[in-house]
């Protein structure tokens, strides 16, 4: 028999973090590793994500025999010095210290699984680690690496299997993993592959947390922790709304993402006392977009409207008339377009050539605000000038930095942005297998009201299985992002 393409790598972890209840206090930086002091707190929705008192270690941990070299050197670190007035640090071990780089794994491995004892927790991570998304199934693999370092616990294993980017490829990882007896999955990336291993996992009681975006493959014991671009319009409309745009216009691509997009902002809108006013749809492989930005920016009546009231003032001869002549010398159009906001949805290549064409056809960005969703998520967006000044909606920067640095000293590259979604995961998997009455995933555990702060920022769970998270608001500046209405750090701030 052939041996099948995945990878069951356990990992061996140590987890210091516990899940705030809806009736615990309120908590803070739970998945972040940072030190707070703990406020008490009068109800559940007012709770913020809360910090606990790491374990302390237990007999079979402190007996466990015939320790790694890696238990041995982490065994040897010194625990950090800690203040008895507060809580102790959410670091434990590691403060200070840089974890040694994980060796390279290859995409097809033969399945190594040791024998589980009682004790044992097993979490299989499902990512594409060959296929069309590779590389950034291997940065999430290396993103839930971490957080295996920076919450270790010698009863937890996590079990890597490759999906390798098909709904055949998660199937089978999805089954040698409830095979391999994991009480949760964490993945896999996409909507589709989520589907596909749903009904196995629910037949086997297993949990699963997906990283997809589409919210319609929750419910029923999946769950998906990904960006939701609904989310995402919201908070951006929300907030431009409160500073006076009323007139709302989208220029979107033709697929599910866009149409997902644009039925949220009518949604949004509608809600909050605005008028969608104008929607184009375009083909995302088209060259040229000229065409429907022209159609957008209503360019030809309003170039019409122009030319029409110069030969009117042309056959006049008083001052006033070659005044105005002079004035409008210096126009394109007349008029304004008809929206005052224009939510762009689209990212990379595509959004800067659109964005490009709209002063061509006299979109003023001085006068129209540019919007965006998760796909502005950029660094070089700034070098585009019609889209300096543009708000998006964003997990707070200063959540993920932290992060960010981390992953450059230990693997020495940039993480793609989906990477904290696997770090997130797998640390809360831990927070969940260190219940104080055993190992908890269940839907009351997962969907505690005072949910769980990430280096995403704050989220939680609902009982529908999709994802609620606190998002801030971005400009795009020349050079940076600069956060012009944080994100809430409680979700009693939200609505």
């Amino acid at each position: 028999m052939s041996i099948p393409n995945f990878l069951a790598a356990p990992v061996t972890v140590a987890a210091v973090l516990l899940l705030s209840a809806c009736e615990s206090p309120q908590l803070r930086s739970v998945l972040q590793g940072s030190s707070v002091p703990v406020q008490p707190s009068t109800s559940a929705d007012n709770q913020k994500p809360s910090q606990p008192e790491p374990a302390p270690a237990t007999q079979e941990a402190q007996a466990a025999p015939a320790l790694t070299p890696a238990q041995q050197e982490q065994a040897s670190l010194p625990e950090p010095a800690q203040d008895q007035s507060q809580t102790p640090s959410l670091i434990p071990y590691l403060t200070g210290q840089v974890p040694p780089k994980p060796q390279a794994v290859p995409g097809v491995q033969t399945p190594i699984t040791p024998l589980a004892t009682s004790e044992t927790v097993r979490v299989a991570l499902l990512v594409p680690l060959s296929g069309p998304n590779e590389k950034l199934g291997k940065a999430m693999l290396n993103a839930a690496q971490l957080a295996l370092f920076d919450f270790p616990d010698i009863r937890f294993e996590l079990l890597i299997h490759d999906t390798q980017g098909t709904l055949e490829g998660a199937v089978e990882a999805a089954r040698f993993a409830i095979g391999d007896g994991a009480s949760m999955i964490l993945g896999p990336l996409l909507g589709p592959s989520v589907t596909a291993i749903s009904p196995m996992a629910r037949a086997a009681n297993v949990t699963v947390v997906g990283f997809s975006s589409d919210r319609t493959v929750t419910g029923d014991g999946i769950y998906t922790m990904g960006f939701f671009p609904e989310t995402e319009v919201e908070r951006v409309v929300e907030f431009a709304r409160s500073k006076g745009s009323a007139r709302f216009a989208a220029l979107a691509p033709s697929s599910p993402y866009g149409e997902t997009v644009v039925e949220a902002l009518r949604q949004s809108v509608y809600r909050m006392g605005g008028e969608v006013t104008r929607v184009q749809f375009y083909d995302p492989r088209a060259g040229d977009f000229s065409p429907v930005v022209r159609e957008l920016a209503n360019y030809d009546r309003r170039r019409q409207a122009l030319l029409s009231q110069r030969a009117e003032l042309s056959e006049r001869e008083d001052e006033v008339a070659v005044r105005a002549l002079e004035r409008l010398e210096k126009l394109q159009t007349i008029g304004e377009p008809p929206f005052d906001a224009l939510l762009l949805a689209d990212g990379g290549e595509r959004l800067l050539a659109i964005a490009a064409l709209l002063p061509f056809y006299d979109v003023d960005p001085k006068k129209v605000r540019m919007l965006g969703t998760g796909q502005w998520d950029s660094a070089d967006l700034g070098s585009e000038p019609a889209l300096s000044g543009g708000w998006h909606a964003g997990p707070p920067p200063e959540a993920r930095a932290e992060f960010v640095q981390q992953y450059q000293q230990v693997y020495g590259s940039v993480p793609p942005r989906l990477s904290t979604l696997a770090y997130d995961a797998t640390a809360l998997a831990a927070v969940l297998a260190r219940a104080e009455t055993g190992p908890n995933f269940t839907a009351a555990a997962l969907t505690a009201k005072s949910g769980f702060w990430g280096r995403d920022g704050i989220f939680r769970f609902l009982p529908d299985g999709s994802v609620q998270r606190g998002l801030a608001v971005l400009q795009i500046e020349p050079r940076s992002i600069k956060v012009i209405s944080p994100s809430p750090e409680a979700f009693n701030e939200l609505n």
